[in-house]
C-alpha cells in the first residue's frame, strides 16, 4: 500500500469533510503538524470538532483555522495564548470542552487501545465531573472518562519509513503518538522519508500500521512559542 504523497493537499483529498471529529498532535508549538494544518484550512472545511492540548497562537497552528472559523468545537486542556480563541469563547462563537491534560492524553491513548472507558479521582468535586457517572473504589470517588475516536488524525513525527514506521524528536513526540493511534485515519507530515528496513528497530517510536498517509515536509518552520533570553554581565 503506497502511503507517501506528494503534497499536504493531496495526503487530505478524499478524507477530510466537514463535521468531522480530528486529533492534532503537539504541544504548544512544538511538534505541530504545519503544512497539514495550513492544507486544511486551504481544503475549506468546516464546522470542524477539534482535539488537541491547545489551539496554537494568533496566526499559527491552530489558530489559522481559528481565524477562518473552520472550527466549531475545541477539546483541550489549555487555551491561553490565543487571543482570537479567548474572543470566539467568551462571545459565545466558539464551543468548549476543557479536558484536564493528563486525562486528555489517557482519553485518546484508550482510544488507540481499544478501551471504549476509564474512571479518574481527576476533576472530581469540579465542573469537569458534571454530568458523568461518578464511582466508588475503595473509599475513593472517580469520575468516568470516555475514550476519543476521531474520524482523522494529524500528526507531526521527524522521520518516517515508505511503510510509515515512525521516529519523533525529543520533546516534539509529546501528544502525537496517542493522537496517531486514536484516529480512524492517521496523516503524518515528517521531515525525512527512508527505505523501509533503514531505521533501527530499537528506534522506531510508533509502528507503521497506525499510519495510513505521509506526507515530506522537509523545511518546517518551527516557529517559538516565547523567545527567553538570560542577560548575563559582561557578554
Amino acid at each position: 500500500m503506497k502511503k507517501l504523497f506528494q503534497s499536504a493537499a493531496q495526503a487530505l483529498k478524499g478524507v477530510v469533510k466537514d463535521d468531522q471529529l480530528l486529533a492534532v498532535g503537539g504541544f504548544g508549538l512544538c511538534g505541530i503538524p504545519e503544512a497539514l494544518i495550513e492544507a486544511l484550512k486551504d481544503s475549506g472545511v468546516k464546522n470542524l470538532t477539534v482535539i488537541s492540548n491547545n489551539a496554537g497562537v494568533d496566526g499559527f497552528g491552530l489558530g489559522k483555522l481559528l481565524e477562518t472559523r473552520q472550527i466549531k468545537k475545541m477539546i483541550a486542556s489549555y487555551v491561553g495564548e490565543n487571543k482570537e480563541f479567548e474572543r470566539q469563547y467568551l462571545a459565545g462563537e466558539l464551543e468548549l470542552e476543557f479536558t484536564p491534560q493528563g486525562t486528555l492524553a489517557e482519553k485518546l491513548r484508550a482510544g488507540g487501545s481499544g478501551i471504549p472507558a476509564f474512571f479518574t479521582k481527576t476533576g472530581v468535586g469540579t465542573l469537569v465531573a458534571e454530568g458523568k457517572e461518578l464511582r466508588e473504589f475503595d473509599g475513593e470517588t472517580y469520575v468516568m472518562e470516555r475514550s476519543l475516536l476521531p474520524d482523522v488524525s494529524l500528526v507531526k513525527a521527524w522521520r518516517a519509513d515508505q511503510s510509515g514506521n515512525l521516529q519523533f524528536r525529543l520533546t516534539a513526540r509529546n501528544f502525537n503518538p496517542a493522537v496517531a493511534m486514536a484516529g480512524k485515519i492517521c496523516i503524518v507530515e515528517v521531515e525525512e522519508v527512508v527505505e523501509t528496513g533503514a531505521m533501527d528497530p530499537d528506534q522506531i517510536h510508533l509502528p507503521g500500521i497506525y499510519v495510513n498517509r505521509i506526507v515530506c515536509n522537509p523545511n518546517p518552520e518551527k516557529r517559538i512559542e516565547k523567545r527567553t533570553i538570560t542577560e548575563k554581565a559582561g557578554v
